[in-house]
């Protein structure tokens, strides 16, 4: 049996979901199309999902052509729901890119395209939409081929474009000659000659397209059906099947994790090698800790049925998992897929309504954040609060019915605001050792701090012998550090830094012959937890380290006459045009917003460009907060290693030896 593993994906309203309806309907395994308007779907099965006509979490649904069985995944649009793309991204074998004939090539479009050249991906384009007004398609391709610096290759004529009778007439492939021809050295050759067979174009074109070097290119609409049979048979013909050795050993992702009626955790995994069975145990995540699986379920004609086993190049939903989490592997580890796009850049306290039980939201809360942990929860014992992390204002809002109507709990929001970082400004090094000075812990912890390149990460490094001293108190330091670099001077993270171990030292567990035995003289692992916080956070004292917001980076087109509003309201928001581009009657502006402003520019565009203005925007880079901006700080949720008398009357109850 030959598989593909096939992501939809788009912008918002560029018609993704009526696409996967039509897919379905066209390969005979629905009946009646749904309608996103009715909430009908066979994707958008959330009450959510339907009530608002948006996709919000990723569906699989199986369909067959001429032999291939097809696991579509239709993912969200909404760059509020990046996150859920993000997972989707590892798992596919190839991709179908949605762009509305009427819209173009809009700001989640050009992510998603970056996105899936970067990761070779192989993709088809469907423009879709062709038979509403002011469509267009040979102008849409252009602009992906020129904004986007994608490979394009039409694979036909749109007609009767903007009328109800626009079709999509496959072209010869000798159209495409053009772009294979600067990636394929055969074809160039024969192409010079001035003679290229036709069987040879299109074992180039398939070539080509499964290597993401080109990208076929079809038109038609979802609505009506147009095209679709042309893009079936691209899918067919020119994306890779799934590959991977159902005898090899086992190894998986999980991308998805859903609760079942009772509450059960169900986990959604591709099975790149070997064969998962029920009653197996297999290693999952990073500890490697065996599970054993107690059901499984394949996806096929539409709907999913129990089975016994699942083999390699398969989506599964599996049973039995407890302790699963997104992107944990299931069997031998695979190379981590990583982080695609930017990181949520905004943060809110979920404040609960009268009547709301804390414990119950906070359950309800952790249950959200194993569907999606860029949810990121940090709890403040200490002011029993809950903030969560965000990618906009239409998360924010789906959090909140998401949490009445499956939770029962009524809670509303703070203002949302920037989920800053805190960079080093220099390097800085703090020691205190064992038995010495004001030191209660019975470890000596030396640490030096320096600045890294953003995107480097945390670094830990030792200038002692690895031999010095047990290794469970270096692991002890080393985990000690990156929890506490999760909040800075001013309470933010540190993302990017080295930490480097200058000094070590312990007390060595005294035998019962020793004279005067006394365990407590014995170092363990808490002394050194409770140490590195003091020594760590004095080395970065000494470094300094200053606040970075996050920026967006913004295109506004709107009409030119309407420049002279615009400026005065984007200097107040602090935004900083880089590019003014008159296009005839129109202005082009591109520049970077901090995001905490992004919201109100949003809302303020449409009424400053008569409703002509298009703006779209994302995350681009963390700045240092402007000169004559109050620093923002956060309030801390650990001991307060930034107070040695506060810390240690929380951690030993006493403020020094």
């Amino acid at each position: 049996m030959h598989l593909l593993n096939l992501g939809i994906l788009a912008h918002i309203d560029a018609g993704k979901t009526s696409l996967t309806e039509r897919l379905l309907h066209t390969a005979g395994v629905i009946d009646e199309i749904g309608s996103v308007d009715t909430g009908s779907t066979r994707t958008d099965t959330l009450a959510l999902e339907r009530q608002r006509g948006i996709t919000i979490k990723s569906a699989v649904v199986s369909f067959p052509v001429d032999g291939v069985t097809v696991n579509l995944i239709d993912t969200p649009g909404h760059p509020d729901f990046i996150a859920e793309v993000e997972r989707v991204l590892g798992v596919l074998d190839g991709a179908v890119l949605v762009v509305s004939a009427v819209e173009g090539v809009q700001a989640q479009t050009r992510v998603l395209m970056r996105t899936l050249r970067r990761l070779r991906i192989p993709t088809l384009l469907f423009v879709n939409k062709i038979d509403r007004r002011g469509a267009r398609y040979e102008n849409v391709l252009r602009s992906v081929s020129e904004r986007l610096g994608a490979p394009v290759v039409p694979m036909g004529t749109a007609t009767g474009l903007g009328t109800r009778a626009a079709g999509f007439t496959p072209g010869p492939v000798p159209a495409a000659l053009d772009v294979l021809a600067d990636h394929d050295d055969d074809l160039l050759a024969a192409y010079v000659e001035g003679s290229v067979p036709d069987d040879l174009l299109r074992t180039a074109l398939a070539d080509r397209t499964r290597q993401a070097l080109v990208h076929p290119a079809y038109a038609g609409s979802a609505i009506t059906g147009a095209g679709v049979d042309a893009l079936i048979g691209g899918i067919r013909d020119l994306l890779p099947t799934a590959d991977g050795d159902p005898e090899g050993p086992v190894s998986g992702t999980v991308f998805k994790v859903e609760r079942g009626p009772a509450g059960e955790k169900v986990a959604y995994a591709r099975v790149f090698s070997g064969t998962l069975r029920v009653r197996d145990r297999v290693p999952c995540g990073d500890a490697g800790l065996e599970s054993r699986i107690t059901a499984i379920s394949v996806f096929d004609h539409g709907t999913d049925a129990r089975q016994d086993a699942v083999p390699a190049g398969r989506i599964a939903r599996v049973w039995g998992l407890a302790d699963i989490r997104i992107g944990d592997c299931l069997g031998v580890p695979r190379t981590p897929y990583g982080h695609f796009f930017a990181p949520p850049s905004l943060e809110t306290v979920v404040v609960p309504g009268p009547g709301t039980d804390r414990r119950a939201l906070h359950l309800a809360l952790t249950q959200l954040a194993e569907q999606d942990p860029l949810i990121a929860l940090r709890h403040d014992e200490v002011r029993q609060e809950t903030s969560v992390s965000l990618y906009g204002e239409v998360q924010k809002e789906v959090v909140q019915a998401t949490l009445a109507a499956d939770y029962g709990l009524d809670v509303t929001f703070r203002e949302t605001t920037p989920l800053c970082v805190e960079r080093l400004t220099g390097t800085g090094a703090a020691v205190e050792f064992n038995k010495k000075d004001a030191n209660p812990f019975l470890a000596t912890v030396g640490l030096r701090v320096d600045p890294a390149p953003p995107g480097a990460g945390v670094g830990f490094r030792l200038e002692v012998e690895l031999g010095s001293m047990p290794y469970a108190f270096f692991k002890a330091v080393e985990d000690t550090v990156r929890e506490t670099l999760g909040q800075g001077l001013h309470g933010w993270r540190i993302p990017d830094c080295t930490v480097t171990m200058t000094h070590s030292g312990y007390s060595p567990r005294q035998s019962h012959a020793h004279q005067g035995f006394d365990k407590s003289m014995s170092s363990t692992g808490q002394d050194f937890r409770g140490l590195t916080p003091l020594v760590l956070v004095e080395a970065l004292r000494r470094a300094g380290t200053r606040v970075h917001e996050p920026m967006h980076r913004f295109r506004v087109e709107a009409p030119a006459d309407t420049l002279g509003a615009l400026l005065p309201v984007l200097a107040a928001l602090r935004a900083v045009p880089r590019t003014t581009v008159i296009r005839g009657a129109a202005c082009v502006l591109e520049g970077s917003v901090p995001a905490a402003r992004v919201h109100a520019l949003e809302q303020q565009v449409p009424g400053l460009t008569r409703g002509e203005g298009e703006l779209d925007s994302a995350f681009d880079h963390y700045a240092p907060v402007a000169p004559g901006v109050a620093v923002p700080e956060r309030p801390r949720t650990d001991h307060n290693p930034l107070n040695r008398k506060e810390y240690l009357l929380n951690v030993t109850r006493r403020v020094g030896a």
